[in-house]
C-alpha cells in the first residue's frame, strides 16, 4: 500500500510554468512493480530514457523498474554511468546529453533516474538542460535520496571549485520511493542517509526531533533488520519496518513544506544547508568519496552547533543533545586520521568561502539554537578560523 505526499511549489502561485505547480511523491514498500503505472499517470509519451549507475544496474532495482515501465507501454532506453560522486561532472553530463540526443527523445519524453543522489542530480540536470527541459522522474533507491535530494528540484554537477556549483532548478514530474529498496543498502550508505534524516528532524522542530530520538537506536540497526519481518514485496526485496516508512514520510513532508514556501532558495530553504558549509568543504579538501556525504554533513552539524553556542548564544545543552542524537544513530564523530590530504583550518576555510551561501567575502552558516529555531549568519573569518583550528587540533590529538 502506498501513500502520496504532494509537493506544491511556491512559484506556482506567481503564475509561472505548469510544471512548477507541484508533483506527487509516492511512498510505499514493495511497490516498484507499480512504477510504470504511476509514470503513465503523468506521461503519455511512447518512450523514455532510464538512467542509472553501475551499482544499481548490477542489482535488481533497475531491472524491476525497467520491466514495470515496459509493461506500462513505454519503449525504454537504458543508460548507465559509473557509481560515485566522480560521475557528477561536465564530461559525464555531456556524454549523457549526447547519448540522449542520439536516441532522439522529444520534449515530452521523460528521463527517469533510478538510483541515489548522484544519479538523481545528474538525471535531473540533463533533463533540465536538454532541449531547455524535458520531464524528469526520480526513483530514489538510497535513504539520502529518498529523504532529501529527490525532493525540491535541485540538480547539479561538481566543479573543481566546489560541489554542486553548476546546476538548474528542475522540479520532477513524479518521485517514486519504494522503501523496500533500502533493504539492499550497505551500512555506510544507510548511515549517510540517517545524517540527512537528523538534519530534517532538528530543523523540523521538537516533535520530529523527539520522535527520532525515540527511534534512533532501532533505526541505527539499518535496513538489514527488514529481513526479520519475513515479508517480501512484489519487487523481491524485503519489506521494511514501519518506523523506516514513517521516517521517510516525515522527512518528505518536512521538505515539501519548505519547498512550497521557497522553491529557489531565496529565504527559508537556506535552512536545508545545515551542516553543509563545513560538510562540503570536508568532501572537497579530503577528496570526493573519502567520506560519505552524510558523514561529512554530520560532522558539519556538530561543528555548526558549537559555532552557534559561541556566536548566537545557543545553549550548550543543545550541542550535547545533537551529539547524542547522532551517536544514537550510529554516526560517530569523523575520523580524519591518516588522510593523504590533511584537513587544515586554512584549507577548509578556503573551501568554505566557495560555498553558495557566501556573500561579500564572508562565509554564511545555518545555525540552530534549538530544534526548529535557526538563522543564517555571516561568520567573521577570525571567528571561523579559530573554530576550525580548534576542530583540527581536537581531531589531531584524538586520532593519534
Amino acid at each position: 500500500m502506498s501513500e502520496v505526499v504532494r509537493v506544491e511549489v511556491a512559484s506556482a502561485a506567481a503564475g509561472k510554468t505548469a510544471e512548477a505547480a507541484g508533483y506527487d511523491v509516492v511512498i510505499g514498500s514493495g511497490i516498484l512493480h507499480e512504477l510504470g503505472e504511476s509514470v503513465r499517470g503523468v506521461s503519455d509519451a511512447e518512450s523514455l530514457v532510464l538512467l542509472t549507475d553501475s551499482v544499481v544496474a548490477a542489482g535488481k532495482h533497475a531491472i524491476h523498474a525497467g520491466a514495470s515501465l515496459v509493461t506500462a507501454g513505454f519503449q525504454v532506453t537504458d543508460m548507465q554511468v559509473a557509481a560515485g560522486e566522480a560521475s557528477k561532472n561536465w564530461d559525464i553530463a555531456g556524454r549523457v546529453l549526447e547519448a540522449v540526443a542520439e536516441v532522439g527523445i522529444s520534449r515530452r519524453e521523460p528521463i527517469v533516474g533510478v538510483g541515489g543522489g548522484v544519479v538523481g542530480d545528474l538525471a535531473g540536470f540533463v533533463a533540465g538542460v536538454y532541449m531547455r527541459g524535458v520531464p524528469y522522474i526520480a526513483v530514489p533507491t538510497t535513504l539520502l535520496a529518498m529523504v532529501d535530494s529527490s525532493i525540491g528540484g535541485k540538480t547539479g554537477i561538481d566543479l573543481e571549485a566546489g560541489k554542486n556549483l553548476a546546476g538548474v532548478f528542475k522540479q520532477p514530474a513524479l518521485v517514486f520511493a519504494d522503501i523496500a529498496t533500502l533493504a539492499t543498502l550497505p551500512e555506510r550508505e544507510w548511515k549517510s542517509g540517517l545524517a540527512e534524516v537528523a538534519k530534517s528532524a532538528l530543523l523540523g522542530g521538537e516533535g520530529f526531533t523527539g520522535w527520532l530520538e525515540g527511534h534512533a537506536e532501532a533505526l541505527s540497526a539499518g535496513p538489514s533488520g527488514a529481513a526479520d519481518t519475513g515479508v517480501t514485496g512484489a519487487s523481491g526485496a524485503a519489506e521494511v519496518p514501519a518506523a523506516m516508512e514513517e521516517m521517510v514520510r516525515r522527512c518528505v513532508g518536512f521538505k515539501a513544506g519548505v519547498v512550497a514556501r521557497d522553491e529557489r532558495e531565496t529565504g527559508v530553504r537556506e535552512c536545508l544547508n545545515y551542516g553543509h558549509t563545513l560538510g562540503h568543504a570536508i568532501e572537497k579538501v579530503a577528496g570526493y568519496g573519502v567520506f560519505s556525504h552524510g558523514e561529512a554533513i554530520a560532522e558539519g552539524m556538530r561543528f555548526a552547533a558549537r559555532v552557534a553556542a559561541d556566536v548566537s548564544g545557543a545553549d550548550v545543552g543543545f550541542v550535547r543533545r545533537l551529539d547524542r542524537l547522532l551517536d544514537l544513530l550510529g554516526i560517530g564523530a569523523l575520523d580524519v586520521g591518516g588522510l593523504d590530504t590533511p584537513l587544515s583550518a586554512s584549507s577548509l576555510l578556503e573551501a568554505m568561502r566557495a560555498d553558495k551561501k557566501a556573500h561579500s567575502g564572508l562565509v554564511r552558516m545555518v545555525l540552530l539554537s534549538a530544534p526548529g529555531v535557526w538563522e543564517c549568519a555571516a561568520i567573521p573569518d577570525r571567528v571561523l578560523l579559530a573554530h576550525l583550528q580548534q576542530w583540527a587540533k581536537t581531531k589531531g590529538s584524538a586520532e593519534k
